[in-house]
């Protein structure tokens, strides 16, 4: 597989020289300075792609082109935003970049209540607190019909099996204990530091990210799981004649956390989410980003099993892991641990790639390692959150590790550019 890194463009501290060294082959990024709903240019596409390639990598995955709120909801001028995305295919598809990887998720997009939870061996991970979440939900969100949400709500310990957990009743105890230092702290968790840089919706600073959130879920009233669906065949159906005219492959990621939350409907969290959406629109060109990640955090999901069942369909590998407590929280674990069994995906998607031949758009799969520890002070560096440097390395030495070996038993000689062989 292509080692990719997920690169914020050229206000990113860590730097393109920087990656080079550590092996990385191409760039995973987008146009985050193109406000959302608007067409990015051939222009603009053209000068990061150059920058990129100054440094002897490529741009192999664009993510994300954002699909618009309206067009998930089914607004008003959906199909207007639907031209604008159909312009930017064609645009991206003239400077030779043909992997898009985008999401479906309503409002939210990937959501943890801990940014630094700690780890026993002293690094600190991302972390998802039920209770926590839910807390946010009805005590500072106030959303209409939170707390009965969560009363119904089953959480499933690691097994795959319900744990009985109480939800509400730990939540209740939890507001006991809240401040308004924790409240902000929590709403930046959710709203803020994981949103911003990718949506465009929330910005640090932001005096009511709150009143904007709940604007933002009262778009989505009546919205049920069936009708986003449906959003989402439409949406497909309607790129699906650029993306067989430019050869453009679409790669949606799984939704993290793999569960409804917020009372909105969560669409690609299983292997039947992955079956509906896939046969909804029978085209090669609709496809899955394999995120090892968001899929592992669902302890319904057999990870081997749906990548072998779905290999020829992934555009893109997003390779970490969670680990899920009894208690139904998960934390990202290491990359050689937790619930993904990268070792068996590893050897699934290296076969997958071996047998694509004759498209060199597709020849290599990319995978980059998506979030790693916060380690050694990367803390201290201001990266997005999840995207911290010396963890994210790491992280790429375990799965390239993982790789040489894989490559071994299949009798493909394994090469790590930047080095005399």
């Amino acid at each position: 597989m292509e080692r990719t890194w997920r690169w914020f463009g050229k206000k990113d501290k860590i730097t393109l020289a920087m990656l080079k060294e550590i092996g990385v082959e191409g760039i995973v990024t987008a146009l985050h300075d193109v406000p959302l709903g608007e067409v990015w240019t051939r222009e603009k596409i053209h000068d990061l792609k150059a920058y990129i390639e100054s440094y002897d990598m490529r741009w192999s995955v664009v993510e994300s082109l954002p699909v618009t709120e309206t067009i998930k909801y089914g607004g008003s001028d959906r199909d207007h935003q639907i031209e604008v995305y159909k312009e930017s295919l064609r645009n991206l598809a003239a400077e030779g970049i043909h992997t898009i990887c985008y999401n479906f998720m309503p409002v939210l997009d990937w959501a943890r209540t801990d940014l630094l939870h700690a780890n026993p061996n002293g690094s600190s991970n991302l972390y998802f607190s039920i209770p926590e979440f839910a807390y946010f939900d009805i005590y500072i969100l106030k959303r209409e019909g939170a707390r009965e949400s969560w009363a119904a709500f089953q959480t499933l310990g690691p097994d795959g099996k319900p744990n009985g957990r109480d939800i509400l009743k730990e939540v209740d105890a939890l507001a006991k204990e809240m401040t308004p230092a924790k409240d902000h702290a929590l709403v930046e968790n959710i709203v803020i530091k994981t949103q911003g840089f990718v949506s465009g919706n929330f910005k640090e600073g932001d005096e009511h990210p709150v009143e904007l959130f709940r604007e933002l879920l009262a778009l989505y009233k009546g919205i049920d799981k069936n009708r986003l669906r449906e959003n989402m065949r439409y949406f497909l159906s309607a790129i699906m004649p650029v993306c067989n005219e430019c050869d453009m492959y679409m790669c949606v990621h799984p939704d993290d956390p793999p569960f409804q939350i917020l009372g909105l409907p969560r669409i690609v969290t299983c292997d039947e989410d992955i079956e509906w959406f896939l046969n909804a629109v029978p085209d090669k060109h609709n496809g899955l980003t394999f995120c090892a990640g968001s899929l592992s955090a669902g302890a319904q999901n057999n990870l081997p099993l749906m990548a072998g069942k779905y290999a020829n369909r992934t555009w893109f590998v997003h390779l970490r892991s969670c680990h899920v407590f009894p208690n139904g929280d998960f934390t990202e674990a290491s990359h050689l641990g937790g619930r993904a069994d990268i070792v068996e995906l590893c050897r699934i998607f290296e076969k997958e790639e071996q047998s694509r031949k004759g498209n060199p758009n597709i020849a290599r799969l990319p995978m980059r390692v998506d979030h790693g520890m916060t380690m050694l002070g990367d803390e201290t560096k201001g990266y997005n959150a999840g995207y911290s440097f010396l963890g994210r390395m790491f992280a790429m030495g375990q799965v390239q590790g993982i790789i040489a070996t894989v490559d071994n038993e299949q009798g493909i000689r394994y090469q790590q550019p930047g080095f005399y062989d």
